[in-house]
C-alpha cells in the first residue's frame, strides 16, 4: 500500500520525528545502563567481592559430595575417637579403625591422608610432614596454649594460627588443635554410612555379597530374613535417617495437598457470589471479590508466621497458610471462568425443567471443569514447591530438616541429599500433574 498526501497530517515534521526516535534509540539503552550501575553500588557489589570467602565455599562444595572422618585426640583426657563426621552414631568401636589409621600403643596414631601424606599424633604433639613445604610441628601446653613450628618464616594462607587455635586445611585434608583436643580430617567421595552405620552386620558388604545373602537361607539376624534384616538396618539408620526422611516428604506433599484441595472447596462457591452473571447484588459481588484480594494479597510466608503464633508450629499451619493464599487466587480464577460460561447451555438445561442447583451441577460446572483442574493441579504443583519453604517456618515436612541442616553447616553431604530428594519430589508432581491433566481434561483423540 503506497502512503498518499492525505495519510500524512498536516503540520508534520519528519525531520523532528525522526530526530526524537534517534534520541529514544539511545535514551533508553543509557537509563537501562544507568540503572544497573545504580544497582552496583546500592548493593555494595565491590564490598560483596571482599567480603566473599572462597576458602569456605570450596570447603561447603566438598562437604556436599563427601564426607570426613576424623580421628579425633582428647588433650585432656588422651582419648583417641574416630567417628565418621565426628558423630557418636558414627564412631568406630574400641580396637577397630580404618586401614589409614595407625594406632600405636595408648597415646600414638600414624593417620594416612590422600597422596600419602602422614599425620604423627603422639601425645600432645602433632607432626605433619607436608610435600614441598616442610615439616609442621605443634604442641599444645596447657599454660602457653599451642605453640607451632613452621619450616619457613611466613605463614601460608592454608594454616590459620593464634595462640589458641591452629588450622591446617591441605588437598589431603585437614588438621585442627586447640587446648582440648587434636583433630584430623580426612575426606572421602561419597556419602558414607549412607545405607548401613558401623553397627550393622552387612556394613562394608559388596552389592553383590548383599545379593547373594539376600537369596541365602542361611539367617545373619537372629529371627528374621536376611532381606527383612537388610531393609530393617537401612529404614532405620540413625545417620540418615531415611524412615524421619521419607515421613517429612509425605508430610510436605500433604500440606501441598491439603491446603490446595481446601482452598478450591472453600473458593468455588465463593466464586459464584463473585461472578457478576451469578450474584446480581453488587453489595454481594464486592465483599466476596475485597475477601478474596485480602487473603491473596498476604503472602504465604505471612500468614505462616501470623498462624504459627495462633496456632503453634506443625503441618496443620503450613496447610491453612496455603489454604489461605489459594482461597483468594482460586476465587479470583474461578469466578473469571463462571463469568465467561456459556449461556445456552444454562438455558438448554433450564428447558428440561432442571432447579437452580440441578443448572449448576449440569450447565455450569462441566463448561469450568476442564479450566478448573488445570488450574488446580498447576497450584498442587506449585506449593509442593512452596510447602517445602513453608515447613522450615512452620516446623513440618522436608524443609524443616533442610533448615536444621544448614543452619548446623556440619553436614553439608545431607543438605545434599535432601535437595536431591525435594527435586525429586517436584520431578513427581510435575509428571503425576501432568498425566492427570492429559487423562481428567485432554479430550479422547482414540488413545493416541
Amino acid at each position: 500500500m503506497s502512503i498518499t498526501s492525505n495519510m500524512i497530517p498536516s503540520g508534520f515534521d519528519a525531520a523532528q520525528y525522526f530526530k526524537r526516535k534517534k534520541l529514544m534509540a539511545f535514551a533508553v539503552p543509557a537509563v537501562i545502563l544507568a540503572y544497573f550501575v545504580y544497582i552496583f553500588f546500592a548493593f555494595d557489589i565491590p564490598g560483596l567481592a571482599e567480603r566473599a570467602r572462597l576458602d569456605n565455599a570450596r570447603i561447603l562444595v566438598a562437604d556436599s559430595y563427601s564426607y570426613k572422618t576424623h580421628v579425633t585426640r582428647d588433650n585432656r583426657t588422651s582419648d583417641l575417637t574416630i567417628a565418621v563426621e565426628g558423630e557418636r552414631k558414627g564412631t568406630w568401636p574400641d580396637g577397630r579403625s580404618p586401614d589409614w589409621v595407625a594406632v600405636e600403643g595408648e597415646d600414638r596414631a600414624l593417620v594416612t591422608l590422600k597422596g600419602g601424606e602422614q599425620v604423627l599424633i603422639e601425645g600432645n604433639t602433632m607432626r605433619y610432614d607436608v610435600p614441598g613445604y616442610g615439616l609442621i610441628t605443634a604442641e599444645v601446653s596447657r599454660r602457653e596454649g599451642v605453640q607451632l613450628d613452621l619450616p619457613t618464616a611466613d605463614v601460608p594462607d592454608w594454616i590459620s594460627a593464634t595462640d589458641t587455635r591452629v588450622d591446617i586445611t591441605t588437598e589431603a585434608g585437614r588438621v585442627t588443635l586447640t587446648k582440648a583436643r587434636t583433630e584430623v580430617m580426612r575426606y572421602h567421595f561419597g556419602w558414607e554410612l549412607f545405607w548401613f552405620t558401623l553397627d550393622s552386620p552387612f556394613y562394608g558388604k559388596s552389592f553383590f555379597e548383599l545379593a547373594g545373602l539376600a537369596l541365602s537361607g542361611e539367617r545373619v539376624v537372629e529371627g528374621k530374613s536376611n532381606i527383612a534384616a537388610i531393609a530393617h538396618d537401612i529404614w532405620n539408620n540413625q545417620m540418615w535417617q531415611h524412615k524421619d526422611v521419607m515421613w517429612a516428604i509425605f508430610e510436605t506433599i500433604l500440606m501441598a495437598f491439603l491446603g490446595t484441595m481446601g482452598a478450591a472447596i472453600v473458593a468455588l462457591p465463593l466464586a459464584f457470589a463473585a461472578a457478576r452473571n451469578f450474584s446480581p447484588l453488587m453489595a454481594v459481588r464486592a465483599v466476596a471479590r475485597r475477601v478474596f484480594d485480602f487473603v491473596r494479597g498476604v503472602d504465604a510466608l505471612i500468614w505462616t508466621i501470623i498462624l504459627a503464633r495462633a496456632f503453634g508450629p506443625g503441618p496443620l499451619t503450613g496447610t491453612l497458610a496455603i489454604l489461605l493464599t489459594d482461597t483468594g487466587t482460586f476465587g479470583k480464577l474461578f469466578s473469571e471462568a463462571l463469568e465467561n460460561v456459556d449461556k445456552r447451555e444454562i438455558e438448554g438445561v433450564q428447558s428440561t425443567g432442571a432447579k437452580p442447583l440441578q443448572r449448576y451441577r449440569f450447565g455450569v460446572i462441566p463448561q469450568i471443569t476442564p479450566i478448573l483442574l488445570s488450574q488446580l493441579l498447576y497450584y498442587l504443583e506449585s506449593n509442593t514447591r512452596s510447602a517445602t519453604i513453608i515447613g522450615a517456618i512452620t516446623g513440618g515436612g522436608i524443609g524443616l530438616l533442610l533448615t536444621q541442616a544448614m543452619i548446623t553447616q556440619k553436614d553439608w553431604e545431607e543438605v545434599s541429599y535432601y535437595i536431591i530428594l525435594i527435586l525429586l519430589m517436584v520431578m513427581v508432581m510435575d509428571t503425576v500433574s501432568g498425566w492427570l491433566r492429559r487423562r481428567l481434561i485432554a479430550p479422547d483423540d482414540g488413545g493416541r
